[in-house]
């Protein structure tokens, strides 16, 4: 009952906060709930002078509702499907993957810049945007000054995207299919490919062809997910028992090892055996609507805890990181289309 005392007057402010963003981003996709809630979290605390009775609530909304958001995400990610239709773009989602990872690598190397913002810019840029940062968050230890930092260069690219993607594949000519898969490969956030194939569909008069395929695409890019945030566990595993020879000689694998992925990953299997043996995907809708108000929520305390003046002032670097980022993905997607010739 203490626990629950002190957490719930920080989760019910978070709640107050996420149900308004949720809504608003409902009816503006391209920003998206997510981004609101940061924002509407950054203001509120700018006039929260005494945040201490809300703390724990908003730690704990930070931190654990965020992981309960990504696990239920694997609620909207059937195998199956994705195997039948999202295996051609696996070439051109490993090349993308890699492109933005390695060049997040080179900017943090080049411009001294913190590890964690340049591993959550080159993850949210390359997989899935907010979802691959709430799955990464937790794993690496990032702070919310730094969720936040991330959230903020991934949504100004992911409106740049949705805004100008439609335009540029109709002047390149792009066939339904090829946009299809420019859009799932290219743009970080599933809203915004959401977005950008329905702005195609309606361009074209495809009957929403491009937006299912899109789709596909994008969630079998976050699968990535997976592999990312275990190398990133493993990686931070051997760094803390190298740190903890050198010093205590102990470390906790518990409190480093992502275990809410393999509830992630046990998610989607039970929405791949269900719907094989004939269960309508509709059932899981509830969680997947769940799932992305659990990170709205989350978002809402990481803007609370959040310091708006240090954001916009240290936000240089991490939106040169992102153009980068956004740049390399577009062009090496494209690029791979042309050689596989599906453009």
């Amino acid at each position: 009952m203490n626990v629950v005392k002190k957490t719930l007057p920080g989760l019910l402010l978070c709640l107050v906060l996420a149900v308004p963003c949720w809504l608003l981003g409902r009816a503006f996709p391209v920003v998206g709930g997510p981004v609101f809630a940061i924002l509407a979290g950054m203001i509120v605390a700018l006039f929260l002078r005494n945040k201490a009775p809300f703390q724990a609530g908003i730690a704990f909304t930070s931190k654990k509702i965020l992981q309960y958001a990504v696990i239920l995400l694997g609620f909207g990610l059937n195998l199956s499907q994705i195997a039948q239709v999202g295996g051609k773009s696996l070439p051109i989602i490993c090349s993308t993957i890699t492109t933005s990872l390695v060049i997040a690598f080179v900017i943090c190397r080049w411009l001294k810049m913190q590890r964690n913002i340049s591993v959550l810019v080159g993850v949210g840029s390359s997989i899935c945007g907010g979802s691959a940062i709430a799955a990464t968050a937790p794993v690496i230890g990032a702070d919310d000054d730094e969720i936040a930092q991330s959230i903020s260069v991934i949504f100004l690219f992911n409106i740049l995207a949705a805004l100008f993607f439609p335009t540029l594949g109709g002047l390149m000519g792009m066939s339904n299919d090829g946009f299809g898969l420019f859009a799932g490969t290219a743009i970080n956030d599933t809203s915004s490919v959401t977005a950008a194939a329905s702005t195609w569909d309606t361009l074209h008069a495809t009957g929403g062809a491009v937006l299912e395929y899109a789709t596909i695409v994008k969630l079998t890019r976050t699968l990535a997910i997976i592999p990312i945030t275990l190398v990133l566990a493993f990686w931070r595993t051997w760094q803390a028992k190298r740190g903890g020879s050198a010093s205590t000689g102990t470390f906790d694998l518990k409190k480093i090892f992502p275990f809410f992925i393999i509830f992630f990953v046990l998610a989607s299997v039970i929405t791949t055996l269900c719907t094989m043996a004939g269960v309508d995907a509709a059932v899981f809708a509830p969680l997947k609507e769940l799932s992305k108000f659990f990170i709205v929520l989350a978002m809402a305390a990481i803007g609370l805890n959040t310091d708006l003046v240090k954001l916009v002032k240290t936000g240089g670097k991490p939106i040169f990181m992102g153009v980068c980022c956004w740049a390399g993905i577009t062009a090496v997607s494209l690029g791979m289309q042309h050689l596989m010739g599906l453009l």
